[in-house]
């Protein structure tokens, strides 16, 4: 199963005060590395941003007010997302909205799996502060374009947290360690995780190691 690393910017904190969703970004893993398919938009709320939205993540009503609306590209989102499984930092609120977004516009709520890192990262760090950016100064994580709270800069930055969550260092060439069998990484910390383990030839951990150089000197560095 294909992941999704997503985030949303919203109006205000709950769904059930009528705030709306004002940016939505999905970033798409495969074999926990970002294979560049990603899906982002920023959206027209059809309300004012409050206050303290608007010093989180700086997005003004003037600026929202000619994007697309929720329902223009619901469809769009939905196809994206589709039999994926969705990884977010507090799923509670980013669902919250979303399925509040699809009531409006018509559509039934999300149904995938979810995986929320807010609980992977309690059940790891006890009595320790679980913030996006806390997580990324645990894991010496690089989070200095964060300024504020973007879609995308937060999915880009999680999906470094979640694979440090899983106690899986970003993706590697050491094919000596792969011998743990699905079971095994399914008991890793109880998290519903699984990679299935294909032993390369010679010629093929060649050019799998070019591939990853050249990638994450690409995405990451």
């Amino acid at each position: 199963m294909k992941e999704i690393i997503l985030d949303t910017e919203t109006t205000g904190l709950s769904a059930k005060d009528g705030h709306r969703i004002v940016e939505i970004g999905c970033i798409e893993l495969e074999n926990l590395i970002p294979t560049k398919n990603n899906f982002h938009c920023y959206l027209n709320p059809e309300r004012k941003v409050s206050e303290k939205a608007l010093e989180v993540h700086g997005y003004t009503d003037e600026f929202l007010s000619d994007k697309k609306k929720f329902k223009e590209i619901v469809d769009e989102f939905l196809s994206f997302i589709k039999n994926k499984r969705l990884i977010i930092h507090n799923a509670e609120f980013d669902i919250s909205h979303l399925n509040n977004e699809l009531k409006i516009a018509g559509k039934d709520s999300i149904k995938n799996e979810v995986v929320d890192t807010l609980i992977l990262a309690r059940d790891k760090f006890p009595g320790s502060s679980i913030s996006l950016d806390a997580l990324c100064k645990k894991y010496r994580i690089d989070n200095s374009q964060r300024t504020n709270h973007t879609a995308l800069i937060d999915c880009q930055l999680l999906s470094k947290v979640y694979i440090n969550l899983l106690d899986q260092k970003e993706p590697s060439l050491n094919f000596e360690e792969e011998n743990l069998n699905n079971e095994q990484i399914k008991n890793q910390k109880n998290v519903l995780y699984f990679k299935k383990i294909i032993k390369p030839n010679e010629q093929e951990k060649l050019k799998h190691e070019k591939y990853l150089k050249d990638f994450l000197k690409k995405n990451f560095f």
